[in-house]
């Protein structure tokens, strides 16, 4: 396993808004990165996390939305995901590793069903409520390379893009500054 780096809006639009393509096969480099998606997740920390979160274009995501104090959690590997039922409307605050410091309400499904494949290359369906619905269609959303802020009206979407300036200038000063010392 290894914790990769994490790409950041805007630098690398291009990949974080490209369509991922479907996984043939669930082989050990599938594995691999199933296990480098946790590491990663798990380190950030973060509750999801999507392949081409880490530069890979495949149809790949981790999800874990139990408590952080918990030892081995809840780790729900979905390859291949596709959603097939959705009900409900749930206002979430959610927040994402590509935009580190920005939190943003986004309306969502309460309830989605989805049907994926695991780690070892079996087909599953989930029923999922609240955080762990959110947490897949946001995570989905990524494989079809949509990024949180395109589920906000235009409004909402263009005041977290200034806030989101603000906070990475706010990281760029602090970074210098921890150099500068």
């Amino acid at each position: 396993m290894a914790i990769r780096d994490i790409l950041l809006y805007p630098e690398h639009s291009d990949v974080l808004t490209t369509e991922c393509d479907p996984v043939e096969t669930v082989d050990d480099e599938v594995r691999q990165l199933v296990d480098d998606l946790a590491e990663t997740m798990y380190d950030a920390p973060g509750i999801g996390l999507a392949a081409p979160q880490i530069g890979v274009t495949k149809r790949v995501t981790v999800i874990d939305v139990s408590d952080p104090e918990q030892p081995g959690g809840d780790l729900h590997v979905l390859i291949n995901p596709e959603i097939l039922e959705t009900s409900g409307t749930i206002t979430w605050e959610e927040g994402c590793l590509s935009f580190p410091g920005l939190y943003q309400e986004v309306e969502r499904s309460e309830n989605v069903t989805v049907r994926a494949t695991d780690r070892d290359g079996e087909r599953y369906e989930l029923e999922a409520e609240g955080i762990l619905a959110v947490a897949i269609q946001h995570e989905v959303d990524h494989l079809d390379g949509i990024l949180f802020l395109e589920r906000m009206s235009r409004l909402k979407r263009r005041l977290a893009r200034k806030d989101y300036k603000k906070i990475r200038a706010r990281m760029a000063e602090e970074t210098n500054e921890d150099v500068e010392a």
